[in-house]
């Protein structure tokens, strides 16, 4: 069966709450139901109808033609066995408090994607913004398990506070990458600006551009890991780039000591 398609009209004047349009929201209402839904942002009223047309498919799969930056909470809580699949780009807080399920991205996304994710799997193409997987102001944690792949390049302080689950940058990052992670893994493929880990309590940080750590993290030798070899049979099907990083002998560094110390930068010895 053909998924629910959402094929974009114009690019929208205001920034748009998509949080309404997840498949377990959709189940058993109309197209004109569907069109009928509020998702404006500002005092000017919007519904889907205004800015999508739709066609009928099954909820459980729904296709956008088209994106936007001002696609906002994009995925937000969506459920296990669920699928969306965006052709363009996407605002802030993609797949925010996610349970599960699987967003697909051909394009860019904005900050704070995967939010509060506590399962499931993001694939983003293109780039994304600052505070991937990062906790929004107030909150204790970030991103709280499940998996994301991005294959550009990450915004600043991707991996603030992660908790739990797999982030993996195949392209650059910027500064602050997994500072205050709690646990948690995360790779990165390309090079990395400022400071790495910085307060990383227990989280597993992976480089393949070695970069300075600073006095904090203590040098504790090249190893072969067997865990690392296991877990890129697991990356794969994800990124051979990861899996081949993880298959290296790889150098320790133990940190950050400021803190607890319990946690590691791994790079290519």
């Amino acid at each position: 069966m053909k998924p629910l398609l959402f094929a974009l009209r114009r690019e929208p004047e205001q920034r748009l709450d998509l949080s309404k349009l997840t498949p377990d929201r959709l189940v058993g209402r109309t197209v004109k139901e569907i069109e009928a839904i509020e998702i404006g942002t500002t005092k000017v009223g919007a519904r889907v109808g205004d800015y999508f047309k739709v066609r009928s498919g099954d909820p459980a799969n729904l296709h956008f033609e088209g994106g936007s930056e001002r696609f906002d909470l994009l995925g937000a809580k969506l459920l296990p066995g669920f699928s969306i699949y965006v052709e363009g780009d996407v605002g802030a807080q993609l797949g925010r408090n996610a349970l599960g399920g699987q967003i697909t991205v051909v394009g860019d996304a904005g900050p704070y994607a995967a939010s509060g994710m506590a399962g499931g799997h993001i694939d983003i193409d293109g780039d994304c913004g600052d505070f991937l997987g990062a906790p929004l102001p107030g909150e204790i944690a970030g991103m709280a398990g499940g998996r994301i792949v991005v294959r550009g390049s990450a915004g600043c302080r991707a991996g603030d506070r992660l908790r739990r689950g797999v982030i993996l940058i195949e392209g650059d990052v910027g500064e602050d990458l997994g500072s205050r992670a709690i646990a948690g893994t995360i790779i990165a493929l390309g090079t990395a600006e400022g400071r790495v880990g910085y307060l990383n309590k227990r989280a597993s940080l992976v480089l393949a551009q070695p970069v300075d750590f600073g006095p904090t993290y203590v040098d504790c030798g090249a190893h072969n890991f067997t865990f690392a070899r296991l877990f890129s049979k697991a990356l794969a099907e994800d990124s051979r780039r990861a899996a081949r990083l993880m298959t290296q002998k790889l150098r320790r560094f133990a940190g950050d000591t400021a803190v607890y110390g319990k946690g590691e930068i791994l790079t290519p010895a």
